[in-house]
């Protein structure tokens, strides 16, 4: 087997797969990458570890057909560290040599039959654009939780109604919904799938970002092929993961619909307030919020501890409020809506408040993105 393929190409199909690559294998040849010179003169690289894979297809400019399998870590940093030129790759008996230039590395290879084979694509379902998905997905997974020990908080959930999706997520202090059109292969398709919140995050952002479009592989509700979706790109890009169990909570019930006050900040302004004033906030102390006519008071610290007070203006309607959340809730929030006007609206100090972007609803629908925080309960 052997191929030439320029470096930047090279590198940058080889470090997409590495992303899949278990950091602790649980058998050592889940470590290795999977390269695969096909008949038609396609390189094929792959990393699978039971769990997420990802394959990458590449048009050569040379190459005989064959299989091997080398660590994909190394390979990933050989490549990166490559001089700007075309890179041969020769398998030569055991070892691989890759040359580029005047470097010249020789890897061991790893047992190929060992390897275990891709599993494949559930059905397309539709499409939808590549920046959007990367974008929405990036909005939601903020509020994934990170405990593995609560498996169902640490997934997105995707509902599919027809050309309509909803991704939603939550670790039960703060949960996430965005709401986007997509492009279903069948106008009445629906579907429920709940996905590891890091796995789609990752994959979102890697297909994003070539102004390209992202086909969705899952099955529909009750189909076959369930327990699994894929995501690929027109770019030769492809990767699937196994789902999680769909149970989540009934989040529509927590989003309130009546509040009795709204502020409208400058997004920019607020997260450099914030930031300010949480650098004398403890880990778990809170960020106070004080709204009263014109302007909004940010405190944190009390009694002997370091304190900071920062006073900025708002557009303000309601009943005067104090409220408190925690200030990374609030920052990661904020760091969501892609917007410049923030708008918070809240019912009572211990009540969920629901931050959005300030744009205009028209019709008085919803906006397309809300995320819900549980205020900190202040002491008398």
């Amino acid at each position: 087997m052997m191929f030439r393929v320029e470096r930047d190409v090279l590198a940058e199909a080889v470090a997409w797969t590495a992303r899949s690559l278990p950091a602790r294998p649980s058998v050592p040849v889940l470590a290795g990458m999977r390269l695969e010179v096909t008949e038609s003169g396609q390189l094929k690289l792959s990393g699978f570890d039971y769990e997420v894979s990802a394959e990458v297809t590449l048009e050569l400019q040379t190459g005989e057909p064959g299989v091997v399998l080398v660590s994909g870590k190394l390979l990933a940093e050989i490549t990166r560290a490559l001089p700007a030129q075309p890179v041969d790759f020769v398998v030569e008996g055991a070892k691989a040599v890759v040359t580029c230039g005047s470097a010249r590395f020789t890897l061991l290879t790893m047992p190929v039959e060992d390897y275990p084979s891709l599993p494949t694509m559930p059905p397309a379902a539709g499409r939808v654009g590549s920046d959007v998905f990367a974008s929405a997905v990036g909005q939601v997974a903020v509020a994934a939780g990170k405990d593995d020990t609560l498996p169902m908080l640490t997934g997105v959930r995707m509902e599919i109604e027809g050309d309509t999706v909803t991704l939603a997520a939550t670790d039960r202090y703060r949960l996430a919904v965005r709401e986007l059109k997509w492009q279903p292969g069948q106008p009445d398709f629906s579907a429920i799938a709940m996905i590891p919140g890091k796995t789609l995050a990752d994959a979102a952002k890697a297909l994003g970002g070539t102004g390209a479009e992202v086909e969705i592989a899952m099955s529909a509700v009750g189909g076959t092929g369930e327990g699994m979706i894929g995501f690929s790109s027109s770019a030769g890009r492809r990767t699937t993961t196994r789902l999680l169990d769909p149970e989540f909570p009934k989040y529509r019930s927590l989003l309130p619909t009546e509040f009795s006050a709204r502020a409208d900040l400058p997004t920019g302004a607020f997260v450099e307030a914030v930031k300010r004033v949480a650098l004398v906030a403890e880990r778990n102390t809170p960020v106070r919020l004080a709204f009263r006519g014109g302007e909004v008071v940010l405190e944190a610290g009390t009694g002997d501890e370091a304190q900071a007070v920062e006073v900025l203006p708002v557009e303000f309607e309601g009943d005067d409020i104090n409220i408190a959340f925690n200030h990374q809730f609030l920052l990661e929030g904020l760091g969501a809506i892609d917007s410049d006007v923030a708008r918070l609206q809240m019912t009572t100090s211990t009540k969920p408040a629901i931050l959005t972007g300030g744009k205009a609803v028209e019709d008085g629908g919803v906006p397309d993105y809300r995320y819900l925080i549980m205020p900190i309960r202040l002491s008398s």
